[in-house]
């Protein structure tokens, strides 16, 4: 048995709802992964006689009550263009197909093909989560706008949790003079809003940046004033363990001080902060859905799902179209799921302690 699947039965065995919530993160990855693949339309694409169109039923049985073995849609047109309001036509009904001809794509960023998951041919449009004020599909950008908000999350944990580990040791082996002009720059650092701190950083920036530099930018920020917390913890933790037999014996056998911090201080707190980690990326997914919200993060027409949520700001909006809140959900879930991942990894990691 793989070690692999012997940590996923361990964490299924000791919290199940982890076990599910990591599932189910593997699963969005995977969607972000083969977004252009499994989105029925671009994420730019405007079908401007539908704007605010409600999600689009899926049947198997017609008017008369006859079973279809394909699913289909009808078709819809817009009546009244100042309150949205669409009719169906029930003469034309649009089997749903999978694996269809639709935009030219890049699955996996380099295989150029014109095939997606499902779709409709002719004149048909399916809109499962409806469409935005620009009549663009809610679904296909939704799924785009996976790979902002959780690739943004992975990347900034990844950067500003290398730079909190490294500094956090340095202080904690060292001690002394080093220890302390460390600690105080890091609560130099840590007295400013983070919120705030992250705006005044950003607004230094062209709000018409292009979205990769936005992008960029938005990790950048987000690292730079989320490794300070982590760094004081590890620096109590490398307290402790540089006085441990095996650190005091690897600096007798010789052993320099980057290879005793790399080879037996960084290791020994590595279960607190794979936890700490998990924790932290809903934190990052915020920090960027709060940016694009109040427009200083991805831009248009790129999705994010908190660009995309700046249309439920509007109540009339919202009321009248709730479906444009769905981006909100998708954060939630996520933001769930990763501390529900979080408590069963600290679970597990204090079990494998104890034994």
């Amino acid at each position: 048995m793989s070690g692999r699947t012997s940590f996923i039965e361990k964490l299924y065995a000791k919290n199940k709802l982890a076990a599910y919530s990591l599932a189910f993160l593997v699963f969005l990855y995977f969607i972000a992964l083969f977004a252009d693949f499994i989105a029925p339309y671009p994420y730019d694409t405007q079908f401007r006689q539908y704007p605010y169109h409600p999600p689009t039923p899926i049947h198997f049985f017609d008017r008369e009550g006859k079973f279809h073995l394909r699913p289909f849609v009808y078709g819809h047109c817009l009546v009244d263009p100042v309150t949205k309001t669409y009719e169906t036509d029930y003469s034309k009904i649009y089997p749903i197909k999978f694996f269809v001809k639709g935009e030219t794509h890049y699955l996996l960023g380099f295989i150029k093909t014109d095939i997606h998951l499902f779709g409709v041919e002719g004149d048909g449009h399916v809109f499962l989560l409806g469409t935005d004020r620009l009549g663009r599909d809610i679904f296909s950008r939704l799924l785009y706008g996976t790979r902002i908000s959780l690739t943004i999350g992975l990347i900034g944990v990844a950067i500003s949790f290398s730079i909190g580990i490294l500094v956090g040791s340095i202080a904690g082996y060292f001690g002394g003079k080093v220890d302390n002009v460390i600690m105080r720059l890091i609560e130099i650092l840590m007295a400013f809003p983070a919120f705030y701190l992250m705006l005044a950083l950003r607004s230094m920036f062209p709000v018409d940046m292009p979205s990769v530099l936005v992008f960029i930018i938005i990790v950048a920020i987000l690292s730079l004033i989320g490794w300070a917390g982590l760094s004081r913890v590890i620096r109590g933790m490398v307290l402790s363990i540089r006085e441990q037999e095996f650190v005091k014996a690897a600096r007798v056998l010789g052993g320099s001080h980057l290879y005793v911090i790399f080879r037996h201080v960084i290791p020994n707190t590595l279960s607190y902060v794979i936890i700490a980690a998990t924790l932290s990326v809903p934190s990052y997914i915020l920090g960027e859905s709060a940016l694009s919200l109040i427009g200083l993060g991805i831009q248009e027409p790129y999705p994010s799902w908190g660009n995309m949520l700046s249309e439920a700001t509007n109540v009339h909006t919202l009321s009248a179209y709730p479906w444009v809140l769905l981006p909100g959900f998708a954060i939630f879930s996520v933001i769930v799921a990763f501390n529900l991942l979080g408590d069963g990894l600290r679970d597990y990691f204090d079990v494998k302690l104890e034994r």
